[in-house]
């Protein structure tokens, strides 16, 4: 007899949204819910708001009781205690037992994980990823995340916050980033170093049609690039090199089948994907070079809540999916 995988309630703790859904054995989203994070309330009152909203999911879902809580939240945190360390995009939030009060607030037991951990395994289990044994995800958007799948298992690292993909180095001294070093891949590529560029060369007096747009965004710069703007291509230009010299040494390191590429600044489609893999093919060492895909995510703003669920549901049926 096949075996029935229970629903499970999947909350993922963003910096500016909360998102919730209860997600079922096939991957599928339902009783989907979003609110503002509204961050600066605290801990207790913002996960008592992610609580209710994880009731009203169950209830619209309308399935049969949810059997786990699947939580996914940016690090540093230990998945093993289900303690929320110090995440940056949350400040103030020091050593939170999510998991525990989650477990209390359902009655059933609770899996904290990394929020592009969480996304790679989503991606692997029922998006782009399906059918592979080996795959990289990267989620380029605020900032640069990501996650990896070795021999079919999702690697966490020894503490649960492996997978720290956007601080490859790929200028040593350069651009300052967010985790205190200098030429990290976060600080060309993530959708904040974009519009970054944009506002200092702007500031410094650049000519751009980004200079009729006040505080031009990530996706301002890849459209004016597309219309050929000069500066919006030199930036642009270089957030994709940054992209595709890194992931050109991942792939050498290991050896994927795949790479999956998501977040909100993939939402310039074929602009950012074909550079990156173009990167790959030229430098990355054969065979890899030949064999590895690069391809956009597709479980899109729902990622992190499938992986939470899928987390979720290895909790409920024993199954290994770490390394």
């Amino acid at each position: 007899m096949e075996h029935v995988v229970p629903p499970v309630l999947s909350l993922d703790i963003g910096g500016t949204k909360l998102a919730v859904g209860v997600v079922t054995g096939d991957g599928r989203i339902h009783g989907w819910q979003v609110a503002p994070t509204r961050r600066e309330e605290g801990p207790r009152r913002v996960l008592a708001r992610l609580f209710d909203l994880g009731s009203k999911a169950i209830a619209e879902a309308g399935l049969p009781e949810v059997a786990a809580v699947g939580i996914s939240c940016g690090g540093p945190l230990d998945a093993a205690t289900g303690v929320l360390e110090c995440p940056p995009h949350l400040p103030g939030w020091i050593d939170v037992p999510v998991g525990a009060m989650a477990a209390e607030a359902f009655g059933v037991p609770s899996a904290l994980e990394n929020d592009a951990t969480a996304a790679a395994l989503g991606e692997f289990r029922y998006g782009a990823g399906r059918g592979t044994s080996t795959m990289l995800y990267l989620t380029i958007s605020t900032g640069v995340g990501g996650g990896s799948v070795i021999g079919g298992r999702l690697h966490r690292g020894a503490a649960g916050n492996g997978g720290e993909l956007g601080h490859v180095m790929v200028r040593p001294g350069g651009r300052p980033c967010s985790c205190g070093r200098l030429g990290c891949l976060e600080a060309y590529a993530s959708g904040t170093a974009i519009a970054e560029r944009a506002r200092e060369a702007l500031a410094a007096g650049r000519p751009s049609s980004l200079s009729a747009i006040h505080e031009p965004t990530a996706e301002d710069v890849s459209r004016a690039a597309e219309t050929g703007d000069p500066l919006a291509c030199e930036i642009w230009d270089e957030a994709t090199w940054a992209l595709g010299s890194a992931v050109t040494d991942l792939v050498n390191a290991f050896e994927p089948e795949l790479v999956v590429l998501g977040g909100g600044v993939t939402r310039s489609g074929a602009r950012l994907v074909e550079p990156v893999a173009a990167a790959v093919a030229r430098d990355a060492m054969p065979p890899a070079a030949r064999s590895v895909r690069i391809e956009p995510a597709r479980l899109g703003a729902g990622v992190c809540v499938v992986g939470a669920g899928a987390v979720a549901h290895d909790l409920v049926t024993g199954e290994v999916a770490h390394a």
